[in-house]
């Protein structure tokens, strides 16, 4: 599994991918949707494996991170 956010010119985008293995325990769209919301963007999607999507504030990058690893339980 991995999440990527990337900020350019303040505003950032977020990608996760899931490996087949884990998919039935988490979505990768799961991921993308929590990692939009902390960025202040709605909505974000893909599939299982992949999703991808963003939001206006990119300066709340590692906030969109800590929100992923909230849907993860940690």
């Amino acid at each position: 599994m991995a999440v990527v956010v990337a900020v350019n010119e303040g505003k950032a985008s977020i990608a996760a991918a899931v490996t087949d293995d884990l998919t039935g325990k988490v979505s990768a769209v799961d991921l993308v949707r929590a990692g939009v919301e902390a960025l202040g963007g709605k909505g974000g999607g893909g599939r299982a494996d992949m999703a991808q999507g963003g939001g206006p504030d990119g300066d709340k990058a590692a906030a969109a991170i800590a929100a992923v690893k909230g849907v993860l339980g940690g």
